[in-house]
């Protein structure tokens, strides 16, 4: 009787506990129905944000040009990472697989599309991913990620079941380290797929480039597809803007091979940069060792044009002279005796210590005598010295439109620092700042501010949103000074003393005028690094001389040549501007008939390419045995001579040696460059013979290596040469 009592009294229980839910669902449902907010949540929005997808639309990063904008220095281009899939749950119908099946054979010809060069080590990789055991899908590692629309369409073309790829977008820079620190290099981030810029233009101006990213809002179904006829927004994305640059792609070119050049006596680095020089905009500025944006290969994050300091040497003597002249402290008949002079107990000595006896003070310029340059600076007095070197823009940044810029150092208190600051040791600059101070060589004694960014587009409306222009900063100098300067740099130069610094830089083809440096640089103990060649080398020049078009500025570490081999370099760079901007002739002088303006190639069919052309009298230079014009150098709408070469390159994998006798070095490092080839010079002018014959198959590992003469290039060629000379055996 107990036990049926309790038996009831539980059954009860449980009666009341299900009514009481019961009641509880009801009133909750109740709340639901009568109600849009529930415990603070609104249950309207979370029922449209379950059936609402917003896609971002990404905006294209904008482009960089040169100051043409005819040359695309970087864009973004579109990539694919190639994705396997493994699982056999993506086949339905065995006709039709989805998924790998032979991956063996894939591997295999994967391999072949991805890396024929490596193609053992590519094949092994690929098959043991795809081997992978319970995985629906894979990639491919480093070998199948940012491959190029070429590479998917070759693999797209094979059918291979179970491949397919992921569409990505990446920066690419189409003349790979063609002024790589300039340009600088944006990357991608892997989890947002946002592209930044980290140094050069990419960075300083990554707000205007990177644009602004829009977006869809639209209504789902429960498979995630849009409903047609149902409410969506759409903001559109907003392109970045392109960046045209001041630099002149033929100009950055003869600075790139230049610094090749330099490269050959292995120094620690080299810099090189060209300004206009009336305006201070920068033509064009390479370096070595340099990288490659593509590849992002880079050792050293400062631009050597913005962020190298360290003493400039006796170039620095261009501008302790004219201050003097300016304090009308000058007499340049005055005599003084070279050798040493002693200063705070110091004895500082000439470059070559004994001095060259009782000489005046424009001697003592061409000489580059540092005694003379002491005497100068001791009469102007420090603080005036200080002064003049501040006004010029040393020991303050110039503003350049690049990032990372440092301002060097011009700090000096002690007579024996006035001292070394007048023959350009004891204080520092920056490539950038000599530019600058530079400047008042070439308008009146006025120092120009230094740009690289002619102007910036929004390619949405073809507004242009910044211009770049010439910028006077402050008068320093008087026309006096300053014509009193450019004799001396002109004596310097072109003078018939041979005991004068730059005589090595002297060339009949443009009145280039300058002034040599030497410097020591300090270790890493503080100290002086000794070592016969453990300076730096520098070279500051304006050309043509009667009216300045350009101003040059060259700085080298541990060059291991002559003063005559780097010479030969500049020289031959400057020759190479001044042909190409028309200097070394006047107006009068130029054969126009002989003047031909470069049509545009690319996509033409190659015969009928090599016929337009030698219609024009103009030799051409076949690279590879296909049909199409792929790429071609120099560019379209170049106007050049007739005696110059025009390199057509085809869509044919088979390249072969031309016969290259008599080629300039500019012309023979062009064609290397656009086969992709190795090689090494010996001499400088032209080429009198290579170790490759005519006809001979070029590859990758290929390194051709030729001998140059300073001669007359007729005189070098063996036979008469064609209209097509070119990079096949059939066009020879």
């Amino acid at each position: 009787m107990k036990f049926k009592y309790n038996t009831i009294r539980i059954n009860l229980f449980f009666i009341i506990c299900i009514v009481f839910l019961f009641g509880l669902f009801a009133y909750k449902l109740g709340v639901v129905a009568l109600n849009d907010e529930v415990e603070g949540t609104n249950l309207k929005e979370l029922a449209e944000n379950r059936s609402t997808a917003t896609k971002v639309l990404t905006a294209n990063r904008g482009n960089i040009y040169d100051r043409t904008g005819k040359e695309t220095l970087a864009q973004n281009i579109n990539s694919y990472t190639v994705v396997a899939y493994l699982s056999e749950k993506r086949t339905s119908d065995e006709r039709y697989p989805k998924h790998v099946k032979d991956k063996d054979m894939t591997a295999k010809k994967l391999a072949e599309v991805l890396a024929p060069n490596k193609y053992e080590e590519t094949y092994k990789t690929i098959l043991r991913l795809l081997n992978q055991p319970n995985l629906y899908q894979t990639y491919l590692g480093s070998v199948g990620k940012g491959i190029t629309e070429n590479a998917k369409r070759k693999i797209e073309e094979l059918a291979l079941p179970g491949i397919d790829f992921i569409k990505e977008s990446k920066r690419y820079y189409p003349n790979s380290d063609f002024a790589s620190y300039i340009i600088g290099y944006a990357k991608t981030n892997e989890e947002t797929g946002e592209i930044k810029g980290e140094l050069g233009i990419e960075g300083y101006c990554d707000r205007y480039l990177k644009g602004k990213d829009g977006s869809v809002t639209y209504q789902r179904d429960a498979y995630g597809y849009q409903l047609a006829d149902k409410y969506s927004k759409t903001v559109p994305a907003q392109d970045g803007y392109d960046v045209y640059l001041t630099l002149d792609h033929q100009v950055q070119i003869f600075l790139d091979n230049a610094v090749e050049e330099f490269m050959e006596f292995d120094p620690s680095w080299v810099t090189i940069t060209v300004a206009d020089a009336d305006t201070g905009a920068i033509i064009g500025s390479s370096t070595a060792p340099s990288y490659n944006p593509n590849k992002l290969n880079i050792t050293n994050y400062n631009n050597p044009l913005t962020s190298f300091t360290y003493e400039p040497g006796s170039t620095m003597k261009i501008f302790s002279f004219m201050s003097a002249m300016e304090e009308g402290k000058y007499n340049g008949s005055k005599t003084y005796p070279s050798g040493s002079i002693k200063v705070d107990n110091y004895n500082i000595h000439d470059w070559n210590k004994s001095g060259w006896g009782t000489i005046t003070y424009d001697v003592g310029f061409t000489y580059s005598s540092n005694t003379a340059a002491v005497r100068l600076a001791q009469s102007v007095g420090r603080n005036k010295l200080h002064k003049y070197y501040s006004d010029l823009g040393f020991g303050e940044l110039t503003g350049i439109e690049l990032s990372g810029e440092l301002k060097g150092d011009i700090d000096f208190t002690y007579n024996s620092e006035l001292a070394s600051a007048s023959y350009g040791q004891g204080m520092t600059v920056t490539p950038v700042q000599m530019i600058q101070a530079l400047s008042t060589i070439t308008n009146d004694g006025t120092v120009m501010k230094p740009y690289i960014i002619d102007k910036i587009v929004d390619p949405n409306t073809d507004e242009v949103v910044y211009q770049g222009k010439k910028t006077e900063l402050k008068k320093v100098y008087s026309t006096s000074t300053v014509n009193k300067i450019k004799e001396l740099m002109d004596l310097t130069v072109n003078g018939e003393d041979k005991a004068a610094t730059g005589r090595v830089y002297h060339t009949d083809a443009v009145r280039l005028i300058g002034k040599t440096g030497t410097a020591n640089y300090t270790g890493s103990n503080g100290q002086y690094v000794k070592g016969s060649t453990n300076n730096i080398r520098s070279f500051a020049g304006v050309f043509p001389y009667d009216k300045p078009e350009y101003i040059i500025y060259v700085s080298v570490k541990d060059f291991k040549g002559s003063s005559k081999n780097m010479g030969n370099i500049i020289k031959k760079l400057v020759e190479s501007v001044a042909k190409y901007r028309n200097l070394d002739e006047r107006p009068s002088d130029i054969d126009t008939s002989k003047i031909v303006t470069i049509d545009n190639y690319l996509n033409k069919d190659i015969t009928d390419s090599v016929s337009k052309l030698q219609a024009k009298g103009v030799s051409t230079i076949v690279i590879g045995d296909g049909t199409k014009v792929i790429n071609q150098y120099p560019k379209k709408n170049t106007k050049t001579s007739q005696k110059a070469r025009v390199f057509l390159v085809s869509n044919g994998s088979k390249i072969t040696m031309p016969d290259v006798i008599g080629w300039s070095s500019n012309e023979f490092i062009d064609f290397c460059k656009l086969v992709g080839v190795k090689y090494e010079l010996d001499g400088y002018g032209y080429i009198t013979s290579s170790n490759i014959e005519t006809g001979t198959v070029l590859n990758e590992n290929t390194v051709i290596s030729v001998k140059l003469k300073n001669i007359e290039p007729e005189s070098l060629v063996t036979k008469e040469e064609s209209g097509t000379n070119g990079g096949n055996k059939e066009n020879n």
